[in-house]
């Protein structure tokens, strides 16, 4: 590989980012050289990537050049399979036998090319590739195919002709996201219907859609998109990297959610799973053209143990090529606004981030951090701005490692947000090992609001990782199998009230001391009840709880209703108010023994009694001076409340006896197990 250093304007513009990271965070200065080596390798491998080429965006364009397009009134397809002697298209069209007239032809640098008349090929029509190597050969799905399927009976996949008589026509053509921050609302296509199937695109485009959009949350997440063998992978072991999985429906299909959900106002994500790739060998691209490191590294680097998954070669250019205009294809095909990336630590170091502690900044600079992975990162988020300047990225880390999250010109490699994985972490572990009775507030606080001042940050209570089978949501954790016997509104149960009290509290805080973001997953937001299982041997393919019972959220008679209200109201509140727009968070009272916290952030003050016992007639408080009127309870009636405040009212701050100037208290009436919102006037 050629090394091509940066030029004069790239060098002086990596030492003005250095000056900047330095100043923002002194404790990055002993790692100083090991950053700028970083910086370099950035701008080496941009500039040598875009050699003959416009931009970064203009050379991730290989979607348009390998697989099959219909070209000049004829069908072109290329593949890269540098280590392959002879390769057929098989299909439908050949009978699935070798023939001559479906042979491709050798090209440079390991490309091969067949041109086809366009009736040798009809939409629909079913085809794969036969490679043959030195001392063997497979059939293979190519790297690129746009559309593939898997047959009902025999279970195989195929790549399939997709040139449809009518071509998708979008209706919102120029829907750009909002610069509000995202509310997430985070979804499975498969297991968002009721019915104990596999949910389609349409079916979530009609019936779940609109529920979303009542949310008040304004970007949707969609997990599971790229196609993938398993169905219980989560989407997160990838077999085709440019196809729309098929066991939802058609690539129309996906492009008319997507539409509605612009007409709705929603922007729409998907997580993009570039960390690793199905081992898969016929479906994916393990041993693709018959070696193990076209696409990988070779060796025990190349393979994942724990995930039984192959680990992509980042240093190698049609690697590169590949992965970048995965991000392009994306954008430009489904007019998508943005990805969360998965499994940014498994990418980042060469242990994975497995059976490791990262308690020190040593830990982000030693010789286990696979930096050919940084540069593609950083080179993805150019390549996603430059497509999309308003499309977001949001890292998927659990290591804390610094810069992900800053800006290019900051030092940094790019990402618009990085989840805050540590606080879905804590409130489990908090909810599973301590009763509330003793909860850390000073620590609480601590957890919710540790993050880097020069990244923004989406926080959330939980996600689906919490929902699954060998974990618990939090209001299962918090009621257990009351749930079941005791959520009609007529029922007095103890556990449900604290559940519930407790659940509103946690995403009320959560969402209050959010960075620039937050998320939910679908269902939490209304106490889904169950937790998430796929079809496995395990409980006889069962889909009884890959789904989502809306049915609860939609009955009068049951208590689910309550926390779906206030998580819409607090929803539209954040909205309403900007409240994550800015970082301005103020700690104004915190008491563990008390179990009180109060902030300040956006004019909104924010109490939270979180004693299971103790109410505060008049608790009092240092606050700035002005006049507080409420504008969201947890305890209100409409929300499973025990209605012990007054909507609306209105509070003024006293001067302290004695003293002069702006030295001020509040005093407000805390009944326990409740969180309030007011909106402060001066």
């Amino acid at each position: 590989m050629t090394s091509h250093k940066p030029d004069g304007n790239q060098q002086d513009q990596i030492n003005l980012a250095l000056q900047r990271l330095m100043k923002g965070d002194p404790y990055l200065a002993p790692y100083q050289n090991i950053i700028s080596r970083r910086l370099s390798k950035i701008a080496q491998t941009r500039q040598r990537l875009t050699r003959g080429h416009a931009s970064l965006a203009d050379f991730a364009s290989g979607h348009e050049y390998f697989g099959l397009h219909f070209e000049d009134d004829q069908w072109v397809f290329r593949e890269w399979a540098p280590n392959a002697a002879e390769i057929f298209l098989i299909g439908d069209m050949s009978g699935w036998q070798e023939k001559a007239e479906f042979a491709l032809k050798a090209r440079d640098d390991g490309i091969w090319e067949i041109r086809l008349a366009a009736e040798k090929l009809q939409h629909g029509t079913l085809y794969r590739l036969r490679i043959h190597w030195p001392g063997g050969e497979g059939d293979r799905i190519p790297a690129y195919a746009r559309r593939v399927v898997q047959d009902p009976q025999s279970l195989i996949f195929n790549a399939q002709v997709w040139r449809p008589d009518s071509p998708y026509q979008w209706q919102c053509k120029d829907f750009r996201r909002a610069s509000d921050a995202p509310l997430i609302y985070e979804v499975h296509i498969g297991m968002a219907q009721e019915a104990a199937k596999i949910g389609s695109y349409s079916e979530f485009t009609e019936n779940i859609l609109p529920r979303v959009a009542a949310t008040g949350y304004n970007t949707l997440q969609i997990m599971a998109i790229p196609e993938h063998p398993y169905y219980g992978s989560f989407g997160y072991q990838v077999s085709s990297f440019f196809a729309a999985s098929s066991r939802f429906g058609t690539p129309e299909d996906f492009k008319a959610l997507i539409d509605a959900a612009h007409a709705s106002g929603l922007a729409v994500m998907i997580d993009l799973i570039h960390s690793h790739a199905v081992s898969n060998e016929v479906e994916g691209l393990s041993r693709f053209d018959g070696t193990l490191y076209q696409y990988f590294h070779a060796g025990p680097r190349g393979r994942h143990e724990l995930w039984d998954s192959r680990c992509f070669d980042y240093g190698k250019h049609q690697v590169l090529h590949f992965l970048l205009s995965n991000c392009r294809f994306w954008l430009d095909e489904y007019q998508l606004d943005g990805f969360r990336f998965d499994g940014i630590t498994s990418m980042l170091y060469l242990h994975h981030g497995l059976n490791k502690a990262f308690t020190s900044y040593d830990d982000y600079f030693n010789e286990q951090v696979d930096e050919e992975a940084l540069v593609y990162l950083a080179l993805a988020n150019e390549v996603i701005h430059e497509v999309r300047p308003d499309a977001i990225s949001i890292a998927e880390d659990v290591s804390g490692i610094p810069q992900l999250a800053a800006a290019a010109e900051n030092g940094g490699f790019g990402f618009d947000f990085r989840f805050a994985m540590g606080v879905p972490d804590f409130w489990i572990k908090l909810v599973k090992e301590v009763s509330d009775e003793h909860w850390p507030i000073k620590h609480l606080w601590h957890e919710l609001t540790n993050r880097r001042s020069d990244e923004k940050t989406i926080s959330y209570a939980e996600s689906h990782d919490q929902a699954l089978v060998g974990d618990q949501s939090i209001i299962f954790r918090l009621i257990g199998a009351d749930m079941y016997d005791h959520m009609h509104v007529d029922s007095e149960n103890m556990k449900v009230d604290r559940g519930m009290a407790l659940q509103k509290m946690i995403r009320l805080v959560t969402l209050g001391t959010a960075g620039n973001g937050y998320l939910n997953f679908m269902g939490n937001e209304f106490g889904h009840p169950e937790w998430i299982d796929f079809p496995r041997e395990g409980n006889n393919w069962s889909y009884h709880y890959a789904r989502r019972q809306w049915h609860l959220v939609d009955d009068p008679h049951l208590k689910y209703q309550f926390l779906a209200c206030f998580d819409r109201d607090m929803i539209g509140l954040a909205k309403s108010r900007h409240l994550l727009d800015g970082d301005d968070l103020h700690l104004l009272y915190e008491h563990s023994d008390n179990k009180i916290i109060i902030f300040k952030r956006a004019a909104l003050l924010f109490a939270l009694n979180f004693h299971p016992q103790q109410s505060y007639p008049d608790y009092r408080f240092d606050a700035p001076p002005g006049t507080y009127r409420m504008l969201l309870s947890s305890d209100d009636p409409q929300y499973g409340g025990h209605s012990r405040l007054i909507s609306g009212q209105e509070h003024m701050t006293l001067r302290k006896k004695g003293t002069d100037g702006e030295n001020y208290f509040l005093s407000l009436y805390l009944p326990s197990r409740t969180g309030i919102v007011l909106q402060h006037f001066i």
